[in-house]
């Protein structure tokens, strides 16, 4: 009963807010559009962005302005469920969150890498971050250097994982993205524990443990066959945790001489026996269908359990990923067929 009561408010909330999600009818419009200016326009009478983008001008707004304006409604969606949730279910939102700072610290990341170029403009997302964040995003975007960057998160928990990496030779900004990546999925799974009980617990297990398996799978299977890496760099690559898969598994696919050995060993493992249709080549895509279908089935289950609000979180950022890709095609005067080709598979 405790459960219930304390979920019963937001999942009220989220229920009304899902149902503001795009759905495939209206892509089907959008990709028939001819201009990205008829694209905003249409998007502004939609119920998820009305309210929100009400008073934009369309017709001034450049390709970069409407991608961060897109992030920016996770931001204010996510904003709005925190007012509305109790303190234990702020807990797990806090926890949520940390992957939008990681995300702002690789655009800065970025920038930099790219040796002054890049022109980062995140003042749109100022407001949000001083409410939720310890981060100075001013001070991370105008960082020149990485070791400028580095130094400006010192006394956060962002700064042991990447200052560590200056004993690397030569380290690029994919190993910047891979320790913050890696500093944070092992952040969640070592505090699960912690800060989740009985039904939570167990949703939140599933749900994470079966999203760190495939990402896994995915890293092996692409540092084997694009970047023929050896098993020493993989096993650095891959995040230290186990769901489904045993440690003995993972060192075998890890070991595995070619692609083939790679196959037999994948047979052989709990995500093949319960999908038969899982191949290596279709891992990515199997990972964003896996993971869609669990979260959407354990919210109808479970309403009134965390996994309901990490549900959202999923269903709304992809909501970003397909419109940003469509308002690309769009862009690019794609057919229809094609734009609905890539929405489908963003």
């Amino acid at each position: 009963m405790g459960s219930l009561l304390s979920y019963s408010g937001l999942s009220t909330k989220i229920r009304a807010m899902q149902s503001k999600l795009m759905g495939e009818s209206q892509y089907l419009e959008i990709a028939q559009m001819n201009s990205v200016p008829q694209v905003v326009a249409y998007l502004k009478k939609q119920p998820g962005f009305a309210d929100l983008w009400a008073d934009l001008d369309e017709n001034s707004l450049h390709r970069g302005d409407i991608e961060k304006l897109l992030i920016h409604t996770i931001h204010q969606n996510f904003t709005k469920l925190y007012r509305f949730a109790n303190p234990s279910q702020r807990t797990f939102m806090a926890l949520y969150f940390k992957r939008y700072e990681i995300s702002v610290m690789k655009d800065c990341l970025r920038k930099v890498f790219d040796q002054g170029h890049a022109q980062l403009d995140l003042s749109l997302f100022k407001e949000f971050f001083d409410r939720h964040s310890k981060l100075d995003i001013e001070k991370l975007t105008s960082s020149s250097s990485v070791e400028e960057f580095v130094n400006n998160l010192e006394g956060s928990e962002y700064y042991a994982p990447l200052k560590k990496l200056e004993n690397d030779y030569h380290p690029q900004i994919f190993d910047y993205g891979m320790a913050l990546d890696q500093y944070y999925f092992a952040n969640i799974w070592s505090a699960k524990e912690k800060l989740f009980k009985k039904r939570d617990l167990e949703e939140i297990t599933k749900a994470y443990g079966n999203k760190f398996d495939m990402l896994n799978l995915q890293w092996i299977y692409r540092s084997k066959k694009y970047y023929h890496m050896q098993p020493a760099d993989i096993y650095a690559l891959l995040i230290p945790m186990h769901y489904r898969l045993s440690r003995e598994e993972i060192s075998a696919l890890v070991e595995a001489p070619d692609p083939e050995e790679f196959k037999k060993v994948l047979e052989g493992t709990y995500y093949k026996k319960r999908f038969p249709e899982l191949a290596p080549e279709k891992l990515e895509e199997f990972y964003n269908l896996n993971l869609k279908n669990i979260l959407e089935a354990e919210a109808r289950k479970y309403p009134h359990s965390v996994i309901m609000i990490y549900s959202y979180f999923y269903h709304k950022e992809h909501e970003v990923d397909r419109l940003t890709t469509a308002i690309e095609c769009v862009r690019y005067g794609l057919s229809p067929a094609e734009t609905m080709d890539y929405i489908r598979r963003a």
